[in-house]
């Protein structure tokens, strides 16, 4: 089994350039689904969500071609996937975004067949504001035991409200809705960049999709698709990662190929904790010189702190002078990966949806976990903060969301170096 080991304590100096944004890849592929003609879709991350999807689209009946040989263009051609139903159940529990195939499918069949997703499992995250727009579409739900099916004699566009902002279902709902009948509003939607990367995404196609990045997300059905030449986004939770990571270690580091717009709630909080942040039109460089200030950070929906930094700053603030409060307010359970920073010598209390830090000079390198995603890009930043060696298994959750990690932090001055160690050692942690 491999692992990262981390020899901590070396500043960060150098430069670094963010892949694509993971969130917005892994609907928009599913969204080639819908399409009546091939796709190009560039500035894919090479990470291991986006070869699954692009896997399933290929046990669809999809003919993805890489273009020039290069992971991060590639040509998508849907017209090969005839069927409503996947029946590739393992590669769809490899990961949690391969919901979005219900409702490219439905939109696309007006029905739809799909095993149950997988992914990360800081929380239950159920998906029942996805089931309710389909719903409201005109579609019948039915959980079977191991897949969720869609069924409808007629679909037609109608008013979906969520009582609580998803970007999920919004996402999911624009998806069912893009080749629907008639107006889909869309309201409390979700405004997180990915989705209005998406709605772009789409609208490329020759969709008709307005409002989105607001509230209200306004679509008419529209019966064709074309094809596209489309680039994604910058990664905002990896430069966030970054960014913190170089908060954590101290240095100096140029973090380039980002929209700064994109990161304000990020480059305020890292500011509080007196990091300094300078903004470039398409860069953004992080210098930390001083002592970590303490400070108080609440995850909520876009334009807020978004809850995929939370684990990150709370690692970063485990060093900061002072008592720090981090408040989650977007998904319940999302502090499990805690005790793993506590065998560190981090000193946080929890109590439901707070964590209290009370930072420490520095930290200790110890043999910890990687719970799921972002968890695991908080060990890293715990363990490029701490003295001594740190050893982080369950690696395969860090590689699902950021590309060439080893070689990024290594050319900044980090020293990380994956191993793989035998079995029997696993129960030593």
């Amino acid at each position: 089994m491999d692992k990262f080991v981390i020899n901590g304590g070396n500043k960060l100096y150098g430069e670094v350039s963010i892949s694509g944004a993971k969130n917005a890849a892994v609907a928009i592929i599913p969204a080639v689904v819908l399409a009546d003609e091939p796709c190009v879709i560039e500035n894919l991350p090479k990470i291991k969500d986006v070869a699954v999807i692009l896997a399933i689209l290929k046990h669809m009946g999809a003919k993805v071609t890489k273009i020039d040989g290069d992971d991060s263009r590639v040509e998508i051609d849907p017209r090969g996937i005839t069927s409503y139903k996947v029946t590739c159940e393992k590669l769809v529990g490899d990961m949690r975004a391969s919901y979005y195939l219900l409702g490219a499918l439905l939109g696309k069949f007006g029905k739809a067949l799909v095993p149950f997703s997988g992914g990360c499992s800081f929380c239950e995250r159920p998906i029942d504001l996805h089931l309710k727009a389909f719903e409201t579409l005109g579609a019948e739900c039915n959980i079977l035991p191991t897949q969720i099916e869609l069924t409808s004699d007629k679909l037609e566009g109608k008013p979906i409200y969520f009582d609580v902002v998803s970007v999920g279902a919004t996402m999911n709902a624009m998806l069912a809705a893009v080749k629907t009948p008639g107006r889909t509003v869309i309201d409390r939607a979700a405004k997180e960049p990915h989705i209005v990367d998406l709605a772009n995404f789409l609208n490329s196609m020759g969709a008709n999709i307005k409002g989105a990045g607001t509230d209200v997300i306004k679509i008419r059905g529209v019966e064709y698709l074309h094809s596209c030449t489309y680039s994604i986004i910058p990664d905002q939770i990896e430069a966030g990662t970054y960014m913190a990571a170089v908060a954590a270690a101290g240095g100096n580091v140029l973090i380039k190929d980002v929209i700064p717009e994109h990161l304000v709630s990020i480059t305020t909080k890292l500011r509080d904790t007196g990091t300094v942040v300078e903004e470039y039109d398409e860069a953004i460089r992080v210098i930390r010189e001083n002592d970590l200030k303490s400070c108080n950070v609440k995850t909520m929906p876009h334009p807020g702190f978004p809850t995929d930094m939370q684990p990150q700053f709370v690692a970063l603030l485990s060093t900061a002078n002072g008592r720090s409060r981090v408040m989650e307010c977007v998904w319940e359970s999302r502090f499990s990966y805690l005790p793993q920073l506590r065998k560190m010598g981090a000193d946080i209390i929890d109590n439901g949806n707070t964590a209290y830090i009370y930072g420490k000079q520095y930290l200790n390198g110890a043999k910890v976990r990687a719970l799921d995603l972002r968890a695991g890009a908080a060990m890293v930043i715990a363990g490029l903060a701490a003295k001594g060696i740190t050893e982080i298994s369950d690696i395969k959750y860090i590689e699902r969301g950021y590309e060439k990690i080893i070689d990024k932090l290594t050319a900044i001055g980090a020293d990380i170096r994956r191993v793989t160690y035998l079995e029997s050692l696993d129960d030593e942690i």
